[in-house]
């Protein structure tokens, strides 16, 4: 009889915690939704400041059109239909490249990263390979694969290899040697220590090497269709800087910046749900 109080205790005790944690889910959740909004201001004011500088004479309107202007092109071009063909052609290659391109660094990042020997034998090429500058890959590929898609690919690939390698490489070399021979003290096998010990460890930072790689990816997309491409975003970049259209040029250097920005908020969000049980300032 006197162990049905306690219990109670406990169960009330529990109830209490559970509901300070819903109501703290439920007010992180509510102040996350309007955080984006803050993001918004600053770029809304350059916009409008430059409307009114534009207006006013003070920006020469052949040079740096009106946003107003700039908006007014994207709307005649899909209505034309030819911004979504455009758009739809990059956003493949950037897709593509960054899949290849982040496969083959994950593989060898590990490799290298958790063999000693493997290290020793591939990094040092690799890292030779990093510094060569993303021009100089061009007519290299052109020669070898002509000016088609799998050239564009590769170089995009290319592009989104290196900062994954390196921050998946660096992260498996960084992890804790206490850790990991703790985890063989319980005699964790091979893949319960990479599940239990280098995944939780080295995934912060392989996440940022994914989000660094995805910026490259949007970087390279530019050299290779500016180079012998008749379709996408850098085609229509170098197609207005032909004809002397700014408000192009201008239009697909906005369009660049929000894809971009959307495909990495992805990153963000994926990598959010994979790290949801850190407790990290980021997260107050």
């Amino acid at each position: 009889m006197n162990s049905h109080p306690k219990i109670f205790k406990l169960n009330s005790a529990e109830r209490s915690l559970r509901s300070l944690g819903t109501q703290k889910h439920r007010r992180l959740h509510t102040k996350s939704r309007f955080v984006w909004l803050r993001g918004l201001i600053l770029p809304t004011l350059l916009l409008i400041l430059w409307e009114i500088l534009v207006r006013l004479g003070i920006f020469p309107a052949n040079l740096l059109p009106a946003p107003s202007t700039v908006v007014s092109t994207l709307i005649d071009l899909a209505i034309s239909g030819e911004l979504f063909r455009h758009i739809g052609v990059t956003l493949y290659r950037v897709f593509l490249g960054f899949f290849i391109g982040s496969i083959l660094a994950t593989i060898l990042g590990s490799l290298t990263g958790y063999s000693r020997l493997l290290h020793q034998l591939l990094d040092p090429l690799l890292q030779a390979l990093r510094n060569i500058p993303s021009l100089a890959w061009v007519p290299l590929f052109i020669l070898w694969m002509g000016i088609y898609e799998t050239s564009k690919i590769t170089l995009i690939a290319v592009g989104v290899f290196f900062p994954v390698y390196l921050s998946l490489m660096s992260a498996i070399q960084g992890v804790d040697r206490k850790l990991v021979e703790v985890g063989k003290i319980y005699r964790l096998n091979g893949f319960q220590l990479i599940r239990r010990v280098f995944l939780p460890a080295t995934l912060p930072e392989y996440i940022v090497g994914l989000r660094s790689g995805l910026g490259l990816g949007w970087m390279f997309v530019v050299a290779a269709e500016i180079i012998g491409a008749n379709q996408g975003l850098g085609f229509l970049l170098t197609d207005g800087e032909t004809t002397g259209r700014p408000d192009i040029v201008i239009a697909s250097i906005l369009l660049f910046a929000i894809l971009g920005k959307l495909s990495d908020l992805g990153v963000v969000v994926i990598g959010k749900r994979l790290l949801k049980w850190q407790d990290t300032y980021a997260a107050r």
